[in-house]
């Protein structure tokens, strides 16, 4: 298995939103963080021979991570049909084996059946902001209907509410880190040219 820094080094080729929403709060996820959800998810052997599952993929960032682990399979799946077009180009760049398949949809409401046993990574929306109050959990739902087992990262906080979630829908919070969230300013708001943000990341096992 490679080392989680070689991981990230590979994944530092993928770009970001040309055009982020912050409606849809598209916050790329980091190389180092992509490299570490997927390298725990490869140690507990949730990746090699596995259809992974990206919710949100984004431009791809955990979908390609954890394309160079063996999966069987990844499966990103973005509304943002821009997101989709920069993920393809990055998936040329990351050059990984395995087969990819973007799909253009909403996430939290999946059109397709993918093969078991399935694993889902995925850095949803924080539900932060104004009007998009727990917009994770849409994400944690669709995760406890498809997934075996899942990881997702989350504001800082949120222990709470993801275990009670996973309890109230079958499942079972058996892993969760602090993490690191980088941020490079692409919002108006945003006053400094990045900064790092408090975040946690929960594997959970679904019935």
């Amino acid at each position: 298995m490679a080392s989680k820094r070689s991981l990230a080094t590979k994944l530092g080729v993928v770009t970001g939103f040309d055009e982020p929403s912050l409606a849809l709060e598209q916050y790329p996820t980091p190389p180092d963080l992509a490299a570490h959800v997927v390298h725990l998810a490869d140690l507990h052997g949730d990746v090699d021979g596995r259809t992974v599952l990206d919710l949100g993929t984004g431009t791809g960032m955990l979908a390609l991570a954890a394309a160079l682990r063996g999966p069987a399979r990844v499966f990103g799946v973005e509304l943002d049909r821009d997101a989709l077009t920069t993920a393809t180009a990055n998936q040329r760049r990351v050059a990984a084996s395995a087969p990819i398949h973007w799909i253009q949809a909403d996430a939290t409401r999946l059109p397709l059946r993918v093969p078991d046993p399935v694993t889902v990574v995925m850095n949803p929306p924080f539900g932060a902001r104004d009007g998009n109050r727990n917009a994770d959990r849409g994400f944690l739902a669709a995760a406890s209907r498809v997934a075996a087992v899942s990881y997702s990262v989350h504001n800082a906080g949120s222990e709470e509410f993801v275990e009670a979630f996973a309890a109230d829908n079958g499942g079972e919070v058996t892993h969760a880190f602090a993490a690191d969230f980088a941020i490079d300013a692409q919002f108006d708001h945003h006053t400094e040219e990045s900064a790092e943000i408090d975040a946690e990341v929960y594997r959970i096992e679904w019935a």
